[in-house]
């Protein structure tokens, strides 16, 4: 019995160090594999940081004058952004003067008109909204 026992606790003891070994090369694996996804994962917040610097650097600011047109179009933000500073004040100064004036609506109206606008810089194409815009500064509409 004491034979068996033994013989018992070295097929144990073999397999305990077989689990270990497993356990030891599942983390190695494991490790190696985190640090490809992190590696990974700093590729692609590398690409998507340069890509958002690109746009926001970009000579063709369609889609920041578009949103922000939409957003705050009644203010104006959308021409200062295209260096059309003029324009951006006479938008601010109505909504802002005829908008206490007459109950808001000049900032209605300014609202609408940059809602509008908005809407036209996000349909055109970049290069068609580059070449009306920004080179051939076309300053309302």
């Amino acid at each position: 019995m004491s034979e068996d026992n033994k013989d018992l606790g070295d097929k144990a003891e073999e397999a305990f160090d077989k689990a270990k070994d497993a356990a030891k090369e599942a983390a190695g694996d494991a490790k190696e594999a985190a640090g490809d996804f992190a590696d990974e994962a700093k590729k692609t917040a590398n690409e998507f940081s340069e890509g958002v610097k690109d746009t926001l650097n970009a000579e063709n600011k369609k889609m920041l004058a578009g949103i922000l047109a939409i957003i705050l179009g009644a203010l104006g933000i959308h021409k200062f952004i295209l260096g059309y500073q003029k324009e951006g004040i006479i938008m601010l100064v109505i909504t802002v003067v005829l908008g206490v004036f007459t109950c808001g609506i000049g900032a209605s109206a300014m609202g609408i008109v940059g809602l509008i606008e908005g809407i036209i810089y996000l349909t055109k194409s970049d290069e068609e909204f580059y070449n009306t815009y920004q080179v051939g500064k076309k300053p309302w509409f």
